[in-house]
């Protein structure tokens, strides 16, 4: 049976890097009908701490990643790892240097990995120190630990990054001297920066968490982490999650980095956002709406699930929406100083705006046809186009030059905030002529 793991360290939260290694072993272990365990390496006593560890299974449960059977912690498996090093200190293959226990490696041999991903790998032993097993403080080293773990626990295929290229033949070593079987390795390529540098913070956000509070759906972050480094075939880039697995194999990771192109990222969220329920939106909304102090016990949600079908179409995350909605929410409306100057500094535009908002206050039927039929109307009277009318009035209501259709806008906005915020603009913020 196919079983693969997944090994986090709670000495911090949660890589975007991390999440895609996860997420692979959890995708070949769904595609193969095998198990996905989770291992916690929490031998580093001073840096482990318990909210990294919350945080990290939060936003696995967060990314649908579930795992088979019970959580594994190294740091109460201390006994096995000590018995285990003092076998090979009693068959001679290992020597005492204080109270570390170490592994003499011969010099001269050839190790091979068969890597899944990259083929045949070689490596001299000249190249490889003697492998601390257990350190003077008792605590195991890294690859003396793994190689226990993954044999006792009967892991088929570890799945990781390439930087751990260089610790597969010291493990294979490990496992030879212990007489175990070892499991088959595959070493996927890093995640990039877009100037094709390893992914920092220089880039961005690296933090899984980070991207969930912006407002990315897990969906999406399933769906963009699995293409990086992995290719379903044609030019597929919205899949389900069903279908990724379906389409999941190890022979379609690539061998070289996989770009972070944060651009693409915010572009499938969009999608994922568009095509998104009321029902799915509505707490993420309110959630980010509740941190910004923007909602209040009087805020009617029907009203509030209208601005989002209005938006939801036209942001990238959650936080766009905000963004781009706080004027809904608050009494502040974020203006633009180039949407002001192109649309409401001209000549005339106070007054047009003046007589818009009288017209809109005698409207008897508030909705979005009776209000373009306003706006229309008196734009033939006036003898203008009626963009030279809805543009000004988009600004002096949102703040913005671009978004949804003026009139639902003005609709959902309600007759008092619309009218009010005309005559404001056409007081305060117009060219007076």
């Amino acid at each position: 049976m196919v079983r693969v793991r997944f090994a986090p360290s709670p000495t911090g939260f949660l890589h975007v890097g991390s999440a895609r290694t996860a997420l692979f072993n959890w995708l070949f272990a769904r595609h193969q009908k095998g198990e996905f365990l989770l291992r916690i390496e929490d031998t580093d006593a001073v840096r482990s701490k318990l909210e990294f560890l919350d945080e990290i299974m939060d936003s696995l449960r967060w990314l649908g990643l579930n795992w088979d059977g019970e959580l594994a912690f190294q740091s109460k498996r201390l006994e096995i790892y000590r018995k285990t090093a003092e076998g090979l200190l009693n068959q001679g293959a290992a020597y005492l240097d204080g109270k570390a226990i170490i592994y003499k490696v011969t010099p001269g041999e050839v190790i091979e990995i068969n890597d899944l991903i990259h083929g045949v790998i070689q490596v001299n032993t000249l190249e490889i120190k003697d492998q601390v097993l257990i350190k003077s403080d008792g605590m195991p080293t890294y690859n003396f630990a793994c190689v226990v773990d993954d044999s006792e626990f009967k892991i088929s295929h570890v799945i990781r990054g390439d930087d751990h290229i260089s610790n597969t033949p010291k493990q294979l070593l490990l496992y030879r001297a212990l007489k175990l079987a070892p499991p088959q390795f595959a070493h996927i390529p890093l995640i990039l920066g877009t100037d094709r540098s390893r992914l920092s913070k220089r880039h961005g956000a690296t933090n899984l968490n980070e991207y969930r509070r912006m407002g990315y759906l897990p969906e999406t972050v399933v769906n963009f982490l699995a293409l990086l480094g992995w290719s379903p075939g044609g030019d597929r880039e919205i899949l389900s999650i069903e279908e990724i697995i379906q389409e999941f194999d190890l022979s379609r990771v690539g061998k070289t980095g996989a770009v972070f192109d944060l651009a693409k990222f915010s572009w499938m969220n969009s999608q994922y956002l568009k095509n998104a329920s009321l029902e799915t939106l509505m707490p993420l909304v309110q959630a980010a709406l509740k941190e910004r102090g923007w909602w209040s016990n009087g805020l009617d949600p029907v009203w509030v699930g209208q601005v989002i079908e209005l938006y939801k179409g036209r942001v990238e995350t959650i936080q766009d929406f905000c963004k781009q909605t706080e004027g809904f929410f608050t009494g502040n409306i974020p203006f633009d100083a180039d949407a002001v100057q192109a649309r409401l500094k001209q000549p005339g535009v106070d007054g047009r705006l003046t007589q818009f908002a009288d017209r809109l206050e005698k409207i008897a039927r508030w909705d979005s046809a009776s209000i373009e039929t306003a706006c229309r109307s008196l734009a033939e009277e006036l003898k203008i186009k009626a963009a030279d009318l809805i543009h000004p009035t988009r600004v002096a209501v949102t703040g913005r030059s671009v978004g949804p259709s003026l009139f639902h806008i003005l609709e959902v906005a309600g007759k008092e905030r619309t009218v009010s915020r005309l005559r404001h603009a056409a007081t305060s913020l117009c060219s007076v002529q």
